[in-house]
C-alpha cells in the first residue's frame, strides 16, 4: 500500500472523528440547556399550567346543553 495513500486515510479518518466529537458535544449542550429548562418549569409552575402548555385546546369551552 503507498504511504501517501495511507496519509490521506488515516488524516481523513481524523476529521470524521473530530467532526462526530463536534456534533457530540453540541447535542450534549443542548440536552443540558432542556433539561435545565424543564427543571425551571417543573420548579415554578404548578401542574395545571402545564397540563395548559401541553394541551392549550382542552378545558377552553364547557357545553352547558342538556
Amino acid at each position: 500500500m503507498d504511504i501517501a495513500l495511507m496519509s490521506m486515510a488515516l488524516s481523513q479518518g481524523q476529521v470524521q472523528q473530530q467532526a462526530s466529537l463536534a456534533v457530540m458535544n453540541k447535542v450534549m449542550d443542548q440536552a443540558q440547556g432542556n433539561a435545565a429548562f424543564i427543571n425551571k418549569m417543573m420548579g415554578e409552575a404548578n401542574v395545571q399550567a402545564l397540563q395548559h402548555a401541553a394541551q392549550p385546546h382542552l378545558g377552553g369551552n364547557v357545553d352547558v346543553k342538556g
